[in-house]
């Protein structure tokens, strides 16, 4: 991600943040910048890894409360199935993402598609299933790792 697309994300959450009377604190900004910059989703521990850099003395709760918070206020995202985390790339409003998770290269894209959103959580209603945290990946190889095997 270039600088100006970075510093637009940091911008946007922070306004986010103060719209909604949370505040996002140097450590939770840290994380999220950290998240954005990676080329892949970071675990927790990777995370902290990272943050030595520009945080004084980070412990695992200090990153955990910060993913906690960044959660929360729906700037990151979990990938249940990597245990790691990645930032969103439209927080200004609620969404439920669904996530294209490259098994060959790692790469992850977030797509936003409400006609699955929606199936899913008809699906759930009709089971009398209330979802708390939909989240939706799928694993495969990207097209980019699909032509190099062809090649």
């Amino acid at each position: 991600m270039d600088r100006k697309h970075l510093s637009l994300i940091l911008d946007r959450a922070e306004n986010l943040c103060r719209r909604r009377g949370v505040r996002l604190t140097d450590q939770r900004k840290a994380a999220l910048r950290l998240l954005c910059e990676s080329d892949k989703p970071l675990s927790a521990y990777e995370l902290l890894d990272r943050m030595r850099d520009s945080v004084r003395n980070p412990a695992p709760p200090t990153v955990y409360r910060a993913l906690d918070f960044l959660l929360e206020q729906g700037l990151v995202h979990k990938l249940e199935s990597l245990h790691a985390f990645v930032g969103c790339t439209h927080p200004e409003h609620p969404h439920v993402s669904q996530f294209l998770i490259c098994d060959d290269c790692g790469d992850v894209a977030e797509v936003e598609d409400t006609s699955i959103a929606n199936s899913l959580l008809a699906a759930g209603k009709t089971a009398g299933f209330h979802t708390k945290r939909p989240v939706v990946e799928l694993r495969g190889t990207c097209a980019q790792c699909s032509e190099k095997k062809v090649s």
